[in-house]
């Protein structure tokens, strides 16, 4: 499917410039607004198509381009990349850039990432106050390194209980974490694979581990949706551009 949005550019903090894809709904005036957080491929068309498709839900979705402009659809460039991808500079410096963009639309941001992006979700709900809420797909990081009592947001978040990347045991863990604390949090387990969302899935070889589910996605969606639509349209709040 062709992708419908645009590639735009923005400022991060530091005023250095950066790229993203930017989807708009069909209606802009009181729209809330989504950052999107890619996947370890890069800003590829299937991440352009959950921008695409929060914009058909009446969303403004931005995906900052972590990478510079790089794609890959090999498992060990992959891998190259998100390790040499500075995580603490991603989340202060081109999400945050991210979200000062979408304001001059909407005080009304969320934020939602898949695999790496899942990690970083949680790592920016942590890190940047204006987001009002968060969706988690099958990714978090390294437990040692996510202050959770640094989350406000109400979160969602979607694992795999076959998850070969992020074990269940992990997720239990975060979820016991965040019951003590005051976020708002819910878990839903899926019996699938690793990327159980992500169509490009399709055990073509890429990587082993992964599978995509069009039921439990879809399920799974619905649920994101929903929690959007009960944590970002409840008293919207419009920003008037003066440009």
């Amino acid at each position: 499917m062709r992708n419908v949005g645009t590639m735009v550019s923005f400022c991060r903090p530091d005023g250095q410039a950066v790229e993203g894809y930017l989807a708009n709904p069909a209606k802009l005036e009181g729209a809330p607004a989504i950052v999107v957080i890619q996947e370890w491929w890069g800003l590829n068309a299937q991440i352009r198509g959950v921008a695409d498709r929060l914009s058909h839900a009446g969303y403004i979705a931005l995906v900052p381009d972590l990478y510079r402009g790089k794609s890959t659809v090999e498992e060990e460039e992959a891998h190259h990349y998100m390790d040499s991808l500075d995580f603490a500079d991603a989340i202060s410096q081109d999400v945050r850039g991210a979200v000062q963009y979408l304001s001059t639309y909407t005080r009304n941001i969320g934020v939602t990432g898949f695999c790496m992006g899942g990690a970083l979700t949680l790592l920016a709900l942590s890190a940047v106050p204006e987001f009002a809420a968060g969706v988690i797909w099958y990714g978090f990081p390294p437990l040692d390194r996510l202050d959770a009592s640094g989350i406000k947001a109400p979160i969602q978040a979607h694992w795999a209980t076959q998850d070969a990347f992020f074990p269940a045991a992990g997720v239990d863990v975060l979820e016991e974490r965040f019951a003590r604390s005051e976020v708002s949090a819910e878990f839903h387990r899926y019996l699938a694979h690793h990327a159980f969302a992500n169509e490009t899935a399709v055990g073509d070889g890429r990587i082993s581990g992964t599978q995509y589910d069009p039921v439990w996605a879809q399920l799974a969606w619905d649920r994101t949706l929903t929690f959007f639509g009960r944590t970002l349209w409840k008293e919207p709040v419009v920003v008037r551009r003066t440009s």
